[in-house]
């Protein structure tokens, strides 16, 4: 290799700076997919898929319903960086705060912000990718927060599954472990927050004026407009809603979806893991071919494969056997085709207005979480069947890539 490509390979203080709070914030993502609602359902007395979508689906209309209009404002000189703090902050708090309650209630009450200030923290982390790195780099940088974000996030996880599960041979109870590691998590995501805060700042940005609630909301009328009238974004946006519906779904009730099918506990945490060991390095290659294909082409790809995973997961997913075959599927596309939609949108908007675009990002992305979710406890409460809620997810798959096919041109190269 020679020392240019060495030299092009190599990520600055800023790049890994904002990589590594993928590796803080995926802690919680890995602990709240895999063990939560394990957890949660020895607190509640009904279904854990439809308690649990629920929750799922109110944190993602609220993230919804307020990310484009403060997208708006943190695209005003020196919001960005306040409001990721704020988000974060929420989110770390209220990681820590879930040990507290012993019932149903309040534990999805805590839960939800938790939720919220995660996912409202990553409409600015995501805006920050036009702040830290060259166009021409996006889909390396992006991939690489994801990558590292699936294998950094198994060291705390790891720790807590130990304390939970083996504590008892060093005197911790399965009650402690659990309270225990709501507090390695929180912490895990606070030391990875620190180096983005210290050494990103915000490059793009709307010049500065008076009245900044009132002309962001002009200006979040003025980016519908603009968003409507460009055929390109309008139409990755709407494959996006579509596609990335089932990607949240898969991740988010593959746990419950386990658990009601009756599979062992420690089976549906250990085949979790190897997603997480899968997707390293596929989100790693994802970046490596996006300079070699089309991004537009490998997302294609990758929505298809989700559509025969959903298939397989509907039809064949009966046993811990299976949950692993999914969970190894699931780990070889999951990076990509999050980290390519990211990176392939910073392409087609205004750096200058970021934030704002990457709140209507996150909006369709939330919405089409909301629906997901929604059906598949829908689904499965009216039919007492989860393969029934899951089957439905495939025809999101299946709209997401028509629109993918049918946007215009490529304006990425």
């Amino acid at each position: 290799m020679t020392a240019n490509r060495v030299a092009a390979n190599r990520m600055s203080r800023r790049e890994w700076s904002w990589v590594v709070y993928d590796v803080g914030n995926s802690a919680f993502v890995m602990f709240a997919t895999a063990v939560l609602p394990i957890y949660y359902s020895t607190l509640s007395e009904g279904s854990t898929v439809v308690e649990w979508g629920l929750a799922e689906t109110i944190a993602a209309l609220i993230v919804a319903l307020l990310m484009p209009f403060l997208g708006s404002l943190a695209d005003y000189r020196k919001n960005k960086k306040k409001f990721f703090i704020g988000a974060a902050g929420t989110g770390i708090v209220a990681c820590l705060a879930l040990g507290i309650p012993s019932t149903a209630l309040p534990f999805l009450a805590i839960y939800i912000v938790a939720s919220v200030g995660l996912n409202g923290s990553m409409v600015f982390y995501d805006a920050f990718l036009v702040d830290v790195t060259e166009p021409k780099n996006y889909d390396s940088v992006s991939s690489k927060g994801y990558a590292w974000g699936y294998i950094g996030s198994l060291i705390p996880f790891l720790a807590c599954i130990a304390l939970i599960f083996a504590g008892e041979a060093i005197g911790i109870s399965t009650e402690l472990g659990i309270k225990l590691s709501f507090i390695i998590t929180a912490a895990w995501w606070l030391v990875f927050t620190l180096p983005l805060i210290k050494n990103v700042h915000q490059t793009h940005f709307k010049p500065t004026e008076s009245h900044e609630m009132r002309k962001a909301l002009v200006g979040l009328v003025a980016t519908i407009r603009r968003i409507v009238s460009d055929r390109r974004i309008l139409l990755f946006l709407l494959a996006f809603f579509c596609y990335i519906d089932g990607v949240h779904t898969i991740i988010k009730m593959a746990t419950s979806f386990g658990t009601d099918l009756g599979i062992d506990s420690m089976q549906l945490v250990l085949a979790l893991v190897v997603t997480q060991v899968v997707a390293f390095p596929a989100a790693l290659m994802f970046g490596r071919l996006a300079r070699r294909f089309n991004t537009r082409s490998l997302l294609i790809v990758s929505v298809c494969a989700y559509a025969l995973i959903t298939l397989f997961a509907a039809f064949f997913l009966k046993s811990a056997r299976e949950f692993w075959i999914l969970a190894i599927a699931v780990g070889l596309f999951q990076g990509g085709i999050q980290a390519l939609s990211r990176s392939y949108f910073g392409r087609l908007i205004p750096p200058q207005r970021a934030n704002e675009y990457y709140g209507f990002f996150d909006i369709f992305g939330k919405y089409a979480a909301i629906l997901g979710t929604f059906l598949v406890s829908s689904f499965t409460y009216l039919t007492g069947n989860p393969s029934w809620g899951i089957l439905s997810v495939t025809l999101l798959f299946i709209l997401g890539l028509v629109f993918l096919v049918m946007m215009p041109g490529n304006r990425e190269e």
